[in-house]
């Protein structure tokens, strides 16, 4: 019947395994506490040695090791923030962002994606709550129930220094907790958007001190 449902709505791949989700029978659990998203020692290392903006992140859209060039790219992109409450709460951040409602719609998507049923959870109680209360935007996006993949894309950012700028995004799952990504981004070769991004790359002054957070925790491999 699910199966059915999922073809009238024409959901995709990632709709139709959200929407089967919803119906599978699930004991219920007592109430657990947060769980920490511990970072293995050789995502730092891969992530220091990267000459392009990068970071990674959580399950619940945490920011858990940055490097500079990701800081250069946008202030925010440090360890410890979450990128759902800097794009819904932060007006610097938003302004970063010209397509907001685009920008906004997939991140959201994301993120049900992201924490799938699991309804219970602490944190994306927390987080879903807090976010519901502070803006009208997330609630309304919330409720839609719209599911996407957490997968490369363009992106169109209105930089402070250079201006418009295009890059490509790529996330690629790496090993550590479920759900943990790598984010790249890259422009293509030989455009503006190539000069922009080295212009940035050389404007990098901030040095790379990746300490754990109650949010992330960097563990050996």
């Amino acid at each position: 019947m699910l199966e059915s449902l999922a073809r009238v709505l024409q959901l995709g791949d990632t709709g139709t395994a959200y929407l089967l989700s919803l119906g599978s029978d699930r004991p219920r659990r007592a109430r657990r506490r947060p769980r920490k998203e511990a970072v293995p020692s050789g995502n730092v290392k891969l992530l220091d040695s990267l000459t392009l903006p990068a970071f990674l992140e959580g399950r619940y859209f945490d920011v858990l090791a940055a490097n500079p060039l990701a800081t250069v790219l946008s202030p925010h992109l440090v360890t410890g923030r979450n990128r759902l409450r800097d794009v819904f709460l932060d007006p610097a951040e938003q302004s970063l962002y010209p397509a907001g409602e685009d920008a906004t719609a997939g991140l959201v998507a994301g993120f049900r994606q992201s924490v799938g049923t699991d309804t219970d959870d602490p944190r994306l109680i927390e987080l879903v709550g807090e976010l519901s209360l502070a803006s009208d935007r997330f609630r309304q996006l919330w409720a839609r129930h719209d599911v996407h993949a957490r997968e490369g894309t363009s992106v169109t950012l209105d930089h402070p220094q250079v201006g418009e700028l295009t890059l490509n995004r790529e996330k690629r799952a790496v090993s550590g907790p479920a759900g943990l990504l790598l984010v790249v981004y890259h422009a293509d070769r030989n455009t503006q958007n190539d000069e922009k991004l080295r212009l940035l790359s050389s404007c990098q002054t901030v040095p790379h001190t990746p300490a754990p957070t109650d949010r992330a925790t960097a563990t050996p491999d």
